[in-house]
């Protein structure tokens, strides 16, 4: 391989507040990636349009997912950080996208399905072609590798249909993009209730946010389901259990692990000393972060300097490629 490094792209909405599922799901790997890859991280403020028509949390939103991101290690000096409006080029190519993309494939997508049952009052075109869109964000880029989860893999399919649609039909221009995760399984962070994972729109008293303060950190802990403890020594563990030792895995040291794993096994843990125990590495983790994130969140003129940085970075790129299209396509007249 040439010392070119390969491009990664990514997109993370600015709705809501970033919780510790996002943060090891999400963010540690791309505080990792910055350092092997040439990356382009984008605030997705158009796609939440299609959802949310009204924008009047849309600055406060952007600023703070830029915020809770620089403050779990991504570093505006090596990536490109930028808001996906910023970035016209964005639209034109997703107009040419369109021109490719069928009505038939579009409905048929799961999240698009998902959707209208949700809001059946607000069909709009964004929302039948957000996986549009979502192509025309990798592909300006021309990004090989796409950090994403199970339930984006679908988009990234109609991606490379997109893809191997253009190059076929004008010549070859974007690389197919392909999912990329360090070779770990994803890690999923079990909500404290016991029922599936941590979200930003499910019970957000079983979601841990970076923004929650210490208090209500130790208090959605101790409220995490437990039972009476085991009966038979080396028993196994019931899911809501092995959901908190999981939660344990992510926060707190070795020794408190085994201790408590120890104690499970022998018949003699205690959940109420487990929880406070977990409450306060749970705070210990998350309040550094947050205590961060408060601190840029003030500093607005360093944030716009953020946004106009990373807009430049991710402009050049873009116009790059868009060259390459309108050549491809025959849109040269002159």
């Amino acid at each position: 391989m040439s010392g070119q490094k390969e491009i990664v792209m990514s997109g993370i909405r600015p709705t809501g507040f970033l919780h510790l599922g996002n943060y090891f799901g999400a963010i540690r790997n791309y505080v990792r990636m910055q350092e092997e890859f040439n990356c382009f991280f984008m605030v997705a403020d158009l796609h939440s349009l299609t959802t949310h028509p009204d924008t009047k949390e849309l600055k406060a939103n952007v600023h703070r997912v830029l915020a809770e991101n620089i403050a779990c290690g991504l570093d505006p000096d090596k990536v490109a950080l930028y808001c996906q409006s910023h970035v016209h080029e964005t639209s034109e190519l997703y107009l040419y996208l369109n021109m490719m993309a069928y009505k038939g494939e579009l409905e048929k997508t799961t999240t698009f399905k998902d959707k209208v049952r949700q809001n059946p009052e607000n069909v709009n075109a964004g929302l039948l072609t957000y996986p549009v869109l979502q192509t025309a964000d990798i592909v300006l880029h021309r990004a090989k590798y796409v950090p994403v989860g199970k339930d984006q893999e679908q988009h990234l399919e109609m991606a490379r249909n997109f893809v191997n649609r253009f190059n076929h039909r004008y010549g070859e221009v974007f690389p197919e993009p392909v999912a990329f995760n360090y070779n770990e399984e994803l890690v999923k962070v079990p909500s404290l209730d016991g029922t599936g994972k941590m979200s930003k729109s499910e019970n957000q008293l079983a979601t841990l946010y970076l923004a929650d303060d210490d208090e209500m950190i130790r208090k959605k802990v101790m409220k995490a389901k437990t039972d009476g403890g085991p009966t038979e020594k080396n028993s196994t563990k019931p899911d809501y259990i092995e959901n908190i030792f999981g939660l344990m895995k992510l926060v707190s040291s070795e020794d408190v692990i085994k201790k408590y794993a120890g104690d499970f096994d022998n018949c003699t843990i205690r959940y109420g000393d487990m929880k406070k125990q977990l409450g306060e590495d749970m705070v210990n983790f998350i309040s550094p972060i947050r205590n961060k994130v408060d601190a840029i969140l003030q500093n607005e003129k360093y944030l716009k300097e953020v946004m106009e940085q990373g807009a430049e970075k991710a402009r050049k790129s873009a116009r790059a490629t868009m060259e390459l299209v309108r050549t491809a396509i025959g849109l040269n007249y002159y």
